[in-house]
């Protein structure tokens, strides 16, 4: 397995990763909003960027997406680890942690002073892993849907 950063060449390997994700949620975003996110992901002039997990073949099984913000509580960014998926039939191969690795090495890189993810109560498999690779902030999330 190796990790590659996400290019603008991946789009036929990504997307399928990232519908895997929405399901995985039983969520649906418009094409147009699957293609604005992938431009964003890999355009250079938005702070994001993405990781693909490969096998020996090259074939995609893994994906993440982050994005940098700025903080109040610190002069570096926060890197937010926006969404993470791994093919069903390959949780368990270390992708998952290579991905959260690869992430918090990149915005290590930038000067960021944290990564952070938000993970469904629901998701015990992944809770697994991240409670390996990092720590509980016991902050509950509250948020607000805005029209537009």
């Amino acid at each position: 397995m190796r990790v590659d950063v996400l290019k603008a060449a991946d789009f036929a390997a990504w997307e399928p990763l990232w519908q895997g994700y929405l399901r995985f949620y039983q969520a649906s975003v418009p094409d147009s909003t699957t293609a604005l996110t992938f431009a964003r992901l890999t355009g250079g002039s938005e702070p994001m960027g993405g990781f693909l997990a490969r096998d020996s073949a090259g074939a995609a099984f893994g994906m993440v997406n982050w994005i940098d913000h700025r903080s109040c509580w610190t002069a570096g960014n926060y890197c937010y680890l926006q969404d993470l998926f791994v093919a069903p039939d390959r949780r368990g191969s270390g992708a998952g942690a290579a991905l959260i690795e690869a992430v918090r090495a990149a915005a290590q890189a930038r000067g960021c002073s944290r990564v952070h993810w938000l993970t469904h109560e629901t998701n015990a498999d992944a809770m697994i892993l991240y409670d390996r690779v990092a720590e509980r902030s016991g902050f509950i999330q509250y948020r607000q849907r805005l029209d537009g």
